[in-house]
C-alpha cells in the first residue's frame, strides 16, 4: 500500500509530514518502507533515524527507470504500507525538464499524490495554485491536499469553503509547530549523524493523529503491483575465491552513502568493515580497497587535523591498497582543508589540492572516461551528481601543481557535463586511487559496479 508527498515547491514541509506519519505508523504497530525521490541523503537519514525499515533513493536519472521499479517493489512488498517523500516541486528534475522529477516518479510506479502546501498567507489563491498542479499533466493524479502553516480555526474554515465541492480531499491542516521543526544548514536539514537533537516519535505521533485525517489518507493507498525483475544481462557475479575485506569510513564524519552499496557488496561475498576516523583509529590491517564517502569534514577539520593515527594510516594505506573516495572522502586526501572561519588544517597530503568554502555546486551530472585506470575506462559513460560548498582552492592548486613531485602520478578519470554547461576535467586517478567531487550510485551503475569488483579481485590477490 502506498502513495507519493509532493509539493509546489521545497520548503513546502515535505520531509516533516513524512516523518509524521512515519512515525503515527509506528505508533500504531506498523511497518512503514519510505523512499526518497532523487540523490538526496540527508532527508533519507532523517527517515532512517526513528526505527522504521531504512529508508531508500529513488533517482530515474542516476538508476534507471528499470531499478526503480525493482527497487521500490522490493522494499515495498515486505512491509505494511509504503511512503515516498517526493524532491523540491513536483516537476521539478533534470535541469528545466520534468524528467527525474517527483512526477516520473509517480508515473513510472503509478502511485498517487498527496499534496502538502504552504497555506501561510493565502486562502483564495490556493485553489488557483493547487488546480495547476493537479491538471497539469493528466497522468498523474493528486488525490488529497494537506495545508501547512495554518494557525488559527478561522483561517481553517476559509480554506474548506474555498475547496467546498472541489474534487480534492483535504486530509489535514496541520499547525506552525517548533517541536515538529527540523534543524536547517547549508546543504538542508541537518543530518541526524550531526544533531544533538533526535525526533520525539511519540510527540510527533499524537501531532499527526490530532492534525491529519488519517481515514481519508488509507483511501489512497494502494497495492504494489511491481515485481522485482532486475536480472539478466545485468547479472553480476565474483568467481568464488577469498576476497579480502573493504574497510568503509562510516562515523559521525562519513556518512553520505547509499544503504545499497554495502547491502550489495555483502551479497557477493565481500567482508565488510568499518572505520572510525572521528575516534582516531586506523584502518583495519586485513583491508587490501578503502571506501570514504561523502560526508562533512570541514566541520570536523580540526579534530580530523588532530587524529594522528588516522592520518598516517591513511598514507600508509595508499601505498599498498586501493581508495575510492568521494565529496568530501576526497577532501581528507587533500593538501589541507580552510574551515568556514579561514582557520586552515592539515590533511593527509595524498593528493596536491587545497580545500576551502566556496558556492553551492550542486546537480546532476554526465561523465565520459579519459583514459584507461582501474576503475574509469576510456569512454565509458557513468552518471552520478554533486552537492557541496567546499571547493579546491585554484591559485594554492597551480603553486602545488608546480611544486608537487608527486603531482605527475595523478591525472582526471573522466570528462564531466552538467545541464547547460562546458565539459570539464574533474577528479583525481593514479593506480592506487579514485577520488572526485561526483557521487555514484555504485549498485545500479553496472559498468562502474562491474570495475570495482574487477578491483576488488585484484586487490585480493
Amino acid at each position: 500500500m502506498s502513495f507519493i508527498i509532493s509539493a509546489p515547491s521545497t520548503d513546502s514541509g515535505k520531509t516533516t509530514l513524512s516523518l509524521l506519519i512515519s512515525c503515527w505508523a509506528k505508533s500504531k504497530g506498523l511497518k512503514l518502507q519510505t523512499f526518497k525521490v532523487g540523490p538526496d541523503y540527508l532527508d533519507q537519514q532523517q527517515l532512517s533515524s526513528i526505527g522504521q525499515p531504512i529508508c531508500r533513493n529513488l533517482d530515474i536519472f542516476l538508476s534507471g527507470e528499470d531499478w526503480v521499479k525493482s527497487n521500490f517493489a522490493k522494499y515495498s512488498n515486505r512491509f505494511d504500507m509504503s511512503l515516498i517523500e517526493g524532491a523540491m516541486g513536483l516537476f521539478d528534475g533534470l535541469g528545466s525538464t520534468h524528467y527525474s522529477s517527483t512526477a516520473n516518479i509517480a508515473k513510472v510506479l503509478k502511485l498517487p499524490i498527496i499534496f502538502i502546501v504552504n497555506a501561510k498567507g493565502q486562502v483564495a489563491s490556493l485553489l488557483p495554485l493547487i488546480r495547476g498542479f493537479r491538471d497539469f499533466d493528466k497522468e498523474i493524479s493528486i488525490k488529497g491536499v494537506i495545508f501547512n502553516n495554518v494557525n488559527s480555526e478561522r483561517h481553517k474554515i476559509l480554506i474548506k469553503e474555498v475547496f467546498e465541492n472541489q474534487d480534492l480531499e483535504i486530509i489535514g491542516f496541520l499547525p506552525s509547530n517548533k517541536k515538529i521543526a527540523l534543524n536547517k544548514s547549508n546543504l538542508g536539514i541537518v543530518s541526524p549523524m550531526d544533531s544533538e537533537q533526535s525526533i520525539d516519535v511519540n510527540y510527533f505521533a499524537e501531532f499527526a493523529e490530532k492534525y491529519l485525517d488519517f481515514k481519508i489518507l488509507k483511501k489512497f493507498l494502494i497495492p504494489t503491483n511491481l515485481k522485482n525483475f532486475l536480472g539478466g544481462e545485468n547479472d553480476i557475479n565474483i568467481q568464488e575465491k577469498s576476497l579480502k575485506p573493504i574497510a568503509i569510513a562510516e562515523d559521525k564524519i562519513f556518512h553520505f552513502q547509499y544503504p545499497e552499496t554495502k547491502e550489495f557488496l555483502e551479497e557477493m561475498g565481500i567482508p565488510l568493515l568499518n572505520w572510525n576516523l572521528y575516534n582516531d583509529e586506523e584502518i583495519p590491517d586485513e583491508a587490501k580497497m578503502l571506501i570514504i564517502p561523502g560526508g562533512f569534514p570541514e566541520k570536523y577539520a580540526q579534530h580530523i587535523s588532530s587524529s594522528k593515527k588516522s592520518l598516517e594510516s591513511l598514507r600508509k594505506f595508499y601505498k599498498d591498497g586501493y581508495i575510492y573516495a568521494e565529496c568530501g572522502g576526497m577532501m581528507i586526501l587533500g593538501e589541507s582543508i580552510k574551515d568556514e572561519f579561514g582557520k586552515v588544517h592539515e590533511m593527509s597530503k595524498i593528493l596536491p589540492f587545497n580545500s576551502k568554502k566556496g558556492k553551492l555546486t550542486v546537480g546532476y551530472r554526465f561523465m565520459k572516461g579519459l583514459k584507461d585506470s582501474q576503475l574509469i575506462k576510456k569512454d565509458q559513460i557513468f552518471k552520478g551528481h554533486e552537492f557541496h560548498y567546499w571547493q579546491t582552492e585554484d591559485d594554492s592548486l597551480k603553486d602545488i601543481c608546480k611544486s608537487s613531485q608527486s603531482f605527475n602520478k595523478f591525472r582526471s578519470p573522466w570528462m564531466i557535463k552538467s545541464w547547460g554547461t562546458n565539459n570539464k576535467k574533474e577528479g583525481w586517478t593514479s593506480e592506487n586511487l579514485h577520488a572526485s567531487w561526483v557521487h555514484l550510485h555504485l549498485p545500479s551503475n553496472f559498468c562502474a559496479l562491474r570495475n570495482f569488483l574487477n578491483l576488488v579481485e585484484k586487490f585480493s590477490m
